[in-house]
């Protein structure tokens, strides 16, 4: 018998979707009062929120060690607990990137453009998105660098991390973020965290256009690559980092000395996606060369894949799980043929060149089409705060136009033209 009544959508979606289209609606309502609080109000909560993590560090660190305790029972790999783990110092890390976002200028908001010949002036401006979502893996950092770039280019939040983390990024959104903001006269609301894990809701959030029109979507792999064809069937703007893996390429002329530094540089942390993936070395010098990379990788505990491989060359071994030790070596017949390899084997997020000869090095620059590109310089430096001095959301390494390397705050508005009258 009928009622007469409709259900609402959310009566018959799947729980995590509902939770995350509940997350945005809060979200969409704070975006007024995001953009309206202006510079001063955002950059106290940003202030807040760093004076926040230093007095509650103790319990931060308490509930981060819940998670890690629980992900290391359920069998997760080294590099993933690395980036899941909080220690002080990273805690201390995340509190200062957050005072100096605070304290860095503000960028225009309308610059003029031209006057028409009818004497109408055009200008241009920035204006907020309105909400930012984010999916990204168990990295509790990410919670806050993504939160704090996403208020202080006036818009508001809807976050989606990795299950292992759900505790630690609970407790830095309910217990820093919301009473920073509210410090500031900001509604919490607008840091909205999705409290339930999975892959739907990642799914979801990639799936309201109309309600979340850009979301970043960070962790590698073959998620974030389906999370990306989802968004853009849906309507919604993707700003994906799916892959990674930093190339290091030894020159005929590299400085001994310069190359086992890099190579130690370059592989200190092997969880995250700019460490050392993938080393070439020139043909002519494979003889001399490879003992020296081969002596800091046996130092460091890592092993060398060696040719013939029975893996893609660019095979990213930070998303192996329990094979995080391992660079893949490969000799390459000089500089233009290795920033060529590179390019094609990798997803172009960085690749280094180690060399004394600066035509070499020029060749290598001119010929590598990625994100970043160093010389003498290790590739771990493509970070939005380590190259911008600003936190970042994540790396974008898209071939097309648009916000690519480190995207910050200021990749986040929507471009808007302004015609003035005449003066």
């Amino acid at each position: 018998m009928s009622t007469g009544t409709t259900s609402s959508p959310a009566s018959t979606e799947a729980p995590e979707f509902a939770a995350v289209r509940a997350a945005a609606e809060r979200a969409r309502a704070a975006a007024p009062a995001v953009r309206a609080a202006g510079g001063a109000a955002v950059d106290a909560a940003l202030r807040a929120a760093a004076t926040l993590i230093r007095e509650r560090k103790a319990t931060l660190l308490e509930v981060n060690h819940t998670d890690v305790t629980a992900a290391e029972q359920n069998g997760m790999a080294p590099g993933l607990l690395d980036r899941l783990r909080l220690t002080e110092e990273r805690l201390t890390g995340i509190a200062t990137q957050l005072e100096v976002l605070a304290d860095t200028p503000e960028p225009p908001v309308q610059w003029p453009v031209r006057t028409l010949e009818t004497g109408e002036r055009v200008f241009e401006r920035r204006i907020p998105v309105g909400v930012i979502g984010a999916v990204f893996e168990a990295r509790p950092n990410v919670t806050v660098d993504v939160a704090s770039q996403v208020l202080k280019a006036r818009s508001a939040a809807v976050l989606r991390t990795g299950a292992a983390a759900l505790g630690t990024a609970t407790a830095l959104v309910e217990q820093v973020l919301a009473p920073a903001l509210e410090s500031a006269g900001i509604p919490a609301a607008a840091v909205q965290l999705v409290p339930l894990p999975g892959h739907a809701g990642a799914e979801a959030l990639v799936g309201l256009p109309d309600l979340v029109p850009l979301v970043v979507v960070r962790g590698s792999g073959e998620v974030t690559r389906k999370l990306s064809v989802l968004g853009a069937t849906a309507g919604t703007r993707i700003l994906a980092h799916a892959d990674g893996g930093g190339v290091l390429y030894l020159d005929g002329a590299a400085d001994p000395d310069a190359a086992a530094r890099l190579v130690h540089e370059s592989t200190d942390r092997l969880g995250v996606c700019n460490r050392l993936n993938l080393l070439l070395i020139d043909r002519s010098s494979w003889d001399t060369l490879l003992p020296v990379a081969r002596k800091v990788l046996d130092e460091r505990g890592i092993t060398l894949s060696e040719p013939p491989h029975a893996h893609p060359l660019g095979h990213e071994w930070a998303l192996d799980s329990g094979s995080e030790a391992h660079v893949t070596v490969a000799p390459v017949d000089g500089a233009v043929d290795a920033a060529q390899t590179a390019a094609r084997e990798t997803s172009g997020l960085a690749a280094t060149i180690c060399t004394t000869d600066a035509a070499v090095a020029e060749a290598f620059i001119d010929s590598y089409t990625g994100t970043g590109v160093f010389w003498n310089a290790t590739s771990r430096l493509l970070d939005g705060y380590k190259l911008l001095g600003l936190p970042e959301t994540g790396i974008n390494v898209d071939h097309t136009p648009g916000p690519r390397g480190p995207v910050t705050y200021q990749d986040l508005g929507l471009r808007q033209f302004v015609v003035l009258p005449p003066e």
